[in-house]
């Protein structure tokens, strides 16, 4: 399976901000949207940095209260990793495991196209699996 096709499934809706958004309104759209994690891009949505759950609490520890009127650009993570979508769920999971994100941006020929979380890619990876335990079962019923 292909993160194309998780796209496929789940949507293209990339939550963006510019940089400069507080982070108070950062806080408000996570919250409003259910969402993790927003991507910080320039006006031609260009990927200038990532802000999460996690770079708002380490935030909260370094900057106190002062932090929700601070701008995202700085407490967010600025080198983001991202994925083409013809990458495989194995291997976008192998790369977030290993560098501990749980956001991964698809990014298609220089274009932004969408982004999958970690339990996006649990749940297919699943689903997958049952699918395949399925299939098992039913050849082994078909030979007794």
């Amino acid at each position: 399976m292909k993160i194309a096709d998780i796209l496929n499934v789940k949507g293209r809706t990339v939550h963006t901000a510019l940089p400069w958004t507080t982070v108070a309104e950062a806080v408000n759209r996570l919250n409003t949207h259910g969402i993790g994690a927003i991507l910080a891009c320039d006006a031609d949505r260009k990927i200038c940095g990532i802000i999460s759950e996690r770079d708002i609490i380490r935030g909260l520890g370094r900057h106190g209260s002062e932090l929700l009127n601070m701008k995202i650009d700085d407490v967010m993570t600025h080198h983001v990793v991202t994925c083409a979508p013809d990458e495989t769920v194995a291997n976008a999971m192998a790369l977030m495991t290993r560098g501990r994100y749980r956001h991964l941006p698809v990014v298609d020929n220089g274009s932004l196209i969408g982004m999958v979380s970690i339990g996006d890619l649990v749940k297919h990876r699943v689903r997958e699996m049952e699918l395949e335990t399925g299939v098992l079962r039913d050849a082994v019923i078909a030979r007794y």
